[in-house]
């Protein structure tokens, strides 16, 4: 781990990156506009607990060339991988040839990971396992994201999303096992349906896919703390979560068992036994 004061403290221990569990994927420009010297500010002090980058709705594509290259540059002097988030899905309804170069264009720009939604559009499953097939042959990492909300994205109304249905948990469930069997980085799981915009959550979700996929090559969107919080209570710190940049320090403070909540306080654990 990175060097840090007040060693004499105990914290739960996180395994070193490239972690391969208690991933933390933060939002990149969306909210807010974002530079190499406001990405600068943000890893230079919480760079050892970020693991990815995601730029979301496209952020990139109304940025100058240069000013995306030095972003993902600072990122990758960091240990970060950057991913593109869910836009490919309106690249995919301009055809074919606007996918390939789209791809390539990420790849030149320095993206490492493609993210593969489909939450406003409906494509057969066989497309979606070419979509992870062509952006691995470019060296890139697929990184489909599955749900169970038709519509999803762009934060609709609960009302809206509820008008529109949901899908069996069993059929995410399915999806999510072929684009790994097809060799995909991770699989994101959209909130919209589960802790997002409805009003219910939809706990018994979050608990299958856990059960039939395990928690290392799943990721679950919580960019809001009383859902983060909920799935580090209940998941335990290790649990691979994407969230708004401006929250890393208060999801670090939970998995590191420092701080929290008077339910999480004091609660949150890990045991790695004797690894001297």
């Amino acid at each position: 781990m990175a060097e840090r004061g007040f060693t004499f403290l105990r914290m739960n221990e996180r395994q070193s990156k490239p972690r391969t569990r208690g991933i933390t994927e933060i939002r990149g420009p969306y909210y807010t506009a974002m530079g190499k010297r406001y990405l600068e500010d943000v890893l230079e002090t919480m760079g050892e607990y970020v693991d990815s980058l995601k730029y979301a709705g496209g952020s990139f594509t109304l940025m100058p060339p240069r000013a995306v290259r030095e972003l993902n540059e600072t990122a990758h002097r960091y240990n970060v991988l950057v991913s593109t988030g869910g836009f490919i899905e309106y690249v995919l309804t301009q055809g074919a040839q606007a996918v390939d170069r789209y791809i390539k264009e990420c790849r030149d720009l320095g993206f490492d990971i493609i993210e593969i939604s489909s939450g406003f559009i409906t494509i057969p499953i066989d497309d979606w396992l070419r979509l992870v097939e062509k952006v691995q042959k470019e060296g890139l990492k697929a990184k489909p994201e599955v749900g169970i909300q038709f519509g999803a994205g762009g934060a609709t109304s609960a009302e809206e999303l509820e008008a529109e249905g949901t899908r069996d948990v069993g059929w995410a469930i399915a999806q999510a096992r072929r684009f790994l069997e097809a060799g995909a980085y991770m699989i994101m799981i959209e909130s919209e349906g589960i802790t997002e915009n409805v009003k219910t959550w939809r706990t018994d979700a979050v608990a299958r896919i856990i059960a039939e996929l395990g928690l290392e090559k799943v990721m679950f969107e919580a960019a809001d703390p009383e859902v983060f919080t909920w799935y580090i209570k209940n998941y335990g710190p290790e649990v691979n979560l994407f969230v708004d940049h401006s929250q890393i320090v208060q999801l670090e403070c939970l998995r590191s068992g420092i701080w929290g909540t008077k339910s999480v306080w004091g609660r949150i654990l890990t045991y790695k036994g004797d690894q001297s």
